[in-house]
């Protein structure tokens, strides 16, 4: 792919948080997610690609941009032709309630490459680098906190594990605390999650818990260009959602790895803070309508792995915030 796209990416997700940070703490999770939606369609719209978005803010008749299905960019037939997986805001309640770790990201592979997700649950469990081969979804909490222990020649009282603070989770807590693992309990934002564990400095050692499957998609393009491991099981836990499973062609029984999500050796990700976090900062706005972003960009194929503090001009780029 285009060694300038991943890069054009995080023009996208800078868009998408600068217009949803206006909205921290408000209280309308809608408004801002709303926000971060506009904002990068308009990003996206300026972007030299035949995009589909295949995973994106649901269906054509339920929202009114970036839908599943959506074409994306402004290429012709002949263009670069690519999957788009997008969360413009992964924690909305987050943003809405003035909490951590909202992050809009956007993940980009060659057409046919990502897995089309359906909007249900998956059960997750991820690591980075350092403890891949040591993890399996059908063992235990307790063996797996055990087993990554030993690939990180740490102690179990020393492993972190990270976990999305839902009722749905309260049995998995008991087991990792019975495990004498830490936790590490997160508001929203798995993505965000996953990929904090091929980060030293944040101090996660696993994901595990139930998640979105769209944001399993894209957590594993980027675990993928880190180095990481995930491993998940679709949940259906309505009768609607088995349904829509069996529709595309989703296999229940199935554990999916990474390869089964994101194929391929090209794809790239970026991911722009929106709200404070131990992995990126949030949007500050600041004097003299200026703003400051600080975006991680992932490239598959070099294996590139970038930090990017910006500074805004806003009133020179009416198209990231209106």
């Amino acid at each position: 792919m285009d060694r300038n796209l991943p890069v054009n990416l995080g023009r996208v997700t800078e868009a998408a948080a600068l217009a949803s940070a206006k909205f921290l703490g408000q209280g309308d999770k809608n408004e801002a997610d709303g926000a971060a939606v506009d904002a990068m369609r308009r990003m996206f719209d300026t972007l030299d690609i035949d995009g589909v978005v295949v995973i994106g803010e649901g269906e054509m008749d339920e929202a009114p941009m970036l839908y599943i299905g959506e074409n994306i960019g402004t290429a012709k037939e002949d263009g670069l032709k690519v999957d788009i997986a997008v969360d413009p805001l992964d924690g909305t309640q987050a943003v809405a309630n003035g909490l951590a770790n909202a992050i809009s990201v956007v993940a980009v592979a060659p057409r046919g490459c990502l897995l089309h997700a359906p909007d249900t649950y998956m059960k997750k469990i991820a690591v980075g680098p350092k403890a891949k081969g040591s993890i399996d979804i059908h063992k235990s909490v307790d063996e797996n906190i055990k087993n990554v222990a030993k690939a990180l020649n740490k102690d179990v009282s020393d492993i972190t594990v990270v976990v999305l603070d839902r009722p749905r989770h309260e049995d998995l807590i008991k087991q990792i605390r019975k495990s004498g693992a830490r936790i590490k309990m997160i508001h929203d934002g798995d993505v965000l999650g996953a990929i904090s564990t091929c980060f030293d400095y944040t101090n996660v050692d696993i994901l595990m818990g139930d998640g979105g499957a769209p944001e399993g998609v894209i957590s594993a393009v980027a675990l993928k260009c880190l180095g990481g491991e995930q491993q998940c099981t679709l949940k259906p836990v309505t009768e609607e959602q088995h349904r829509r499973c069996l529709e595309m062609g989703a296999d229940l029984e199935k554990v999916y790895h990474i390869e089964d999500l994101a194929k391929g050796e090209e794809m790239s990700f970026a991911g722009t803070g929106v709200s404070y976090g131990e992995l990126l900062d949030g949007v500050k706005y600041m004097e003299n309508n200026t703003a400051s972003t600080h975006t991680l960009i992932l490239r598959l194929e070099t294996q590139t792995i970038r930090f990017i503090e910006s500074i805004h001009q806003l009133d020179k780029k009416p198209e990231y915030a209106k």
